[in-house]
Order: C-alpha cells, then structure tokens, then sequence
C-alpha cells in the first residue's frame, strides 16, 4: 500500500475493496484492524473484517509509552466489536483481551499461528558453517527473539553462568532489538564472552535449531511463543518460562516440554541442565500438527465460509 503509517493506508485499502470486493480480509494486530475497518466503510463493501490479535494487551498498555497504548483497551473496544471475527492467537490472549475491553470472552476466537510449513523442514537443512556446530564441540542452547524487555534475555545468561560453573556450554541468542547493549552488559559482567554469542538477525533460524541441543524461550510474556512450537517440530527440547500467555497452552502443563516461573534464573538453569542431560531429539509431530499451515487455514476458511 506504500504507506508509512498505517492511516494513511486507508484510501488505498479502500480502493482495493471497491475494485476486488473480497469476501473477507484477515488483518494482523489492533491498528491494521482499526484501518481495515475504516476501508471497508469508505468502500462502502460487504468484505468480513477478521481481526487477529497477537500480542497481549495489558502487557503492551503497561510497557509501551505514548497515549495510543494507554487508550488501546478503549479502542480496542470498538475494533472487536465492529469486525465480524476476532480472532486471539491463544487462549490467554482471548482472556486478557475480554478482561482488558470488557467484551465477552465468547466473541473472541482461538486459533493457533500457522507455525510449521513444509518450508521450515527445508530451510531446517541448510548448513551452519559456525564453528560452535561443528563435530565435537560443546552443546549449545539457543534462544530467538527481538532483544527486548517481554524476552528478558539477561535472565536467561544468569541462568547460563550457573550452567557454564557446572557443565560446558554455549548460549546463542539470535535476534536483534533496542535491549542489545543492555544484554551485552550482561554479558561481561558475568564473563561470558567466550560462551554466550549475539549474531543478530537471522533469515533462517531454523537451520540453527535443528543443530542446536535444547532450546530455551525465557520471556516476561508473550502471545503465542511460536518459535516453542518451531523448535518442536524439528525434535528439539524445550525449556521454557510459564509466562502469561501461549507457553504452558503450547506444551500442554509441561507435558511436551518443561515449564519454570518467569523471572527465575536459578529454576531455569536447573531445567536446561536436565534438558542437556536427556533425550538430544523427541517427537512431537502428532501434538504439533495442531499448528501446520494446513489446519489453521482450514480454521480460517472454515470461519469465513460460515
């Protein structure tokens, strides 16, 4: 749409609507929502307005500055009530979205990220020349995510140097976001510069996955947690905080991985450790298989079609 903001988005979403006349149109998170609603109302159309919500909404009014996030309960409002649909990624989403609105829980819908493609299995076997991954090197525990607060990656290096005072070990984080230098203090400070790496973004993580030795998600919350279910699909061991909401959803209580409190390094170590001394691949595809690409878009087409 070749548009900076996302208002100004409008006329020409509008124009699409009056030219194409879709049956419906599935729009990412609350703002894309609000503009996706207001095309439909300058066009004049008929398209269903399926609105998705990925994140949770308490945590983002409370974290994020600037008087958008402090009025999005109130916005918000309108959003989910004019769209036909409204879809939460989680079950926990759906609950803090009616508790933050006021709206009742039985108008927003669960349907799980389309996670897994055969596209990730194939991007999964491309090689890894670093040298960490190589034959006879030590474990190494991954992590992806945007360097930032909700992922509370310094949390997880704390848990790494007790992990380091007892095994060796390397901790990889891929990503990259405005907490980098903070990460990096943290780093030094507890003298892990050999043993913990930073690469930045990466346009294929799962390549990274599918050779490391136990993955580790160590968020303050989250929505879904969609790389949990990335590194499941490819055997992975999964370690993971019980944040609110999408990890104790996604392994089901701590059946298909392990689950500790957010915010504790110390029960966090203590669960890698076990998790580097276990099984290096299980199989989850039966209970993953909920997050193909094919069963959410039959959800999808089955929601529209109604």
């Amino acid at each position: 749409l070749e548009s900076d903001r996302m208002l100004k988005s409008v006329p020409r979403l509008a124009k699409y609507l009056r030219a194409r006349e879709p049956e419906a149109l599935i729009a990412g998170m609350t703002h894309c929502s609000a503009a996706a609603l207001l095309a439909r109302s300058v066009a004049r159309g008929k398209t269903k307005i399926v609105a998705t919500e990925h994140s949770t909404m308490s945590k983002a009014a409370a974290n994020c500055s600037g008087l958008k996030y402090r009025l999005m309960p109130l916005w918000s409002r309108w959003v989910f009530n004019a769209a036909d649909y409204v879809i939460a990624v989680s079950a926990g989403v759906a609950d803090d979205l009616s508790a933050q609105t006021g709206i009742p829980r039985d108008r927003f819908r669960v349907i799980y990220n389309p996670a897994i493609s055969d596209a990730l299995y194939a991007s999964a076997a491309a090689p890894v020349e670093h040298p960490w991954f190589q034959v006879g090197e030590p474990p190494v525990i991954l992590a992806v995510g945007r360097l930032d607060k909700a992922k509370d990656f310094p949390m997880l290096i704390r848990a790494f140097r007790h992990i380091r005072d007892c095994r060796a070990a390397r901790l990889m984080i891929l990503g990259e976001g405005p907490d980098r230098r903070r990460i990096e203090e943290v780093v030094c400070e507890l003298r892990l510069t050999q043993d913990v790496a930073l690469p930045g973004s990466e346009h294929n993580p799962y390549r990274f996955m599918n050779r490391a030795a136990v993955f580790a998600l160590s968020s303050e919350w989250e929505g879904f947690g969609m790389v949990l279910v990335e590194a499941m699909a490819l055997g992975l061991p999964v370690v993971s905080t019980d944040c609110t909401y999408g990890p104790a959803e996604i392994l089901c209580n701590g059946k298909y991985g392990t689950l500790v409190p957010a915010g504790d390094h110390e029960a966090m170590a203590r669960a890698l450790l076990r998790a580097l001394d276990g099984p290096a691949r299980r199989d989850y595809s039966q209970h993953v298989r909920q997050f193909t690409t094919r069963s959410v878009a039959s959800q999808y087409l089955s929601l529209i079609s109604n």
